[in-house]
C-alpha cells in the first residue's frame, strides 16, 4: 500500500527531519528504552532520523528499521554505518507487507508514520501481529492543531492550515497526536498510555528557537508554499505573510508551543 509523504524527499527535508530529531532527543527519547536482547521493529525509519538516537539508548537490542522508500533507506543505511552502530539493521519494506512472521519482535516502534496513512488503524493491527504476547508499541505522532505563538498571527494559523490541509488530501491526518489513544485501544491494544510531550520555546532556549520553530515547524510550513497555491488552498500574500509572522516568533519577545504525544501500548 503506496503512501503519499506530503513532504518530499529532497536533501532539504532530510536535513530538516534530522534538525527534527537532533533538537527533540530529550524530549521524545529519554524514556525510549528496550532491555539487551530485545528484537525491535522500527516501522516507518524514513532517513533514519530516529534510528541512530533509538540504537544508541539500546546498546543491546537489535534493532530492524524498515521504510517503503528506497531513497530514504539508503541514507538511514549511511546514517547507522557513520554512527558506526552495530546492532540496527535496514531494509526496505512496506509496513502492511513486511516479510516477518508472526510474533517476530518484542517491541515496535512507530515515529511521524501514522500521520501519513490512510488506514492508521489498519496500520497499527498490522504491526500487532508482529509482536508476540505481552510485547508493547510506542508510537509518536504530533499535532498541528496544538501550535500556538506570540505574537499570534491569522496569516500564520492560515500557513499552518495548508500543511494539514495538504496531508489530509493526500490521505494522511496533521493532526492524529490527538487521537493516538482511541486508535491504539481500537486496535486491540491494552494498557495504552499517552504522555503529551510540549515544546516551549522563547529567546532564553536559543538551541530550540533555532533547531525547532525555525529549522524543523517554519521550515516544514514553507516546504508547503508552491502545493498550497498551486491548489488554490492560500494566495501568496497570504502564505508569505503567514511564514514571516512565524519566523517574527523567533525574535527577542516571541515565544512558539507545539505538542507531541507519545504512547504505549501492549498486546
Amino acid at each position: 500500500m503506496t503512501q503519499a509523504y506530503v513532504h518530499g524527499y529532497d536533501p532539504r527535508e532530510n536535513i530538516r527531519l534530522q534538525d527534527q530529531a537532533t533538537t527533540l532527543v530529550d524530549l521524545l527519547h529519554s524514556d525510549t528504552v528496550f532491555p539487551a536482547g530485545s528484537r525491535v521493529l522500527e516501522a516507518g525509519c524514513g532517513v533514519g532520523a530516529q534510528t541512530v538516537t533509538l540504537a544508541r539508548n539500546s546498546p543491546g537490542a537489535l534493532i530492524t528499521s524498515v521504510d517503503i522508500s528506497e531513497t530514504s533507506v539508503a541514507e538511514a543505511k549511511q546514517k547507522v554505518m557513520s554512527a558506526g552502530l552495530a546492532n540496527v539493521r535496514v531494509q526496505q519494506g512496506d509496513i502492511f507487507h513486511l516479510p516477518f512472521g508472526p510474533q517476530s519482535f518484542d517491541h515496535v516502534f512507530v515515529c511521524f508514520v501514522l500521520e501519513h496513512l490512510k488506514e492508521p488503524g489498519a496500520a497499527l493491527r498490522k504491526l500487532g501481529g508482529y509482536l508476540r504476547a505481552g510485547g508493547t508499541i510506542t508510537v509518536i505522532e504530533g499535532d498541528h492543531g496544538s501550535a500556538y505563538f506570540h505574537p499570534d498571527s491569522e496569516a500564520a494559523h492560515a500557513a499552518i492550515h495548508c500543511q494539514v490541509e495538504l496531508q489530509s488530501r493526500a490521505g494522511g491526518n496533521a493532526l492524529i497526536g490527538r487521537s493516538l489513544y482511541p486508535l491504539l485501544v481500537a486496535a486491540g491494544y491494552s494498557e495504552v498510555r499517552v504522555s503529551p510531550r510540549m515544546v516551549y520555546v522563547d529567546s532564553s532556549k536559543p538551541a530550540l528557537v533555532d533547531g525547532f520553530t525555525r529549522k524543523t515547524f517554519t521550515a516544514m510550513i514553507e516546504g508547503v508554499r508552491q502545493s498550497a497555491i498551486e491548489k488554490g488552498i492560500i494566495d501568496p500574500a497570504t502564505f508569505d505573510k503567514g511564514i514571516k509572522d512565524l519566523y517574527r516568533t523567533t525574535g527577542p519577545d516571541g515565544t512558539f508551543c507545539y505538542t507531541f504525544f507519545k504512547a504505549v501500548g501492549k498486546v
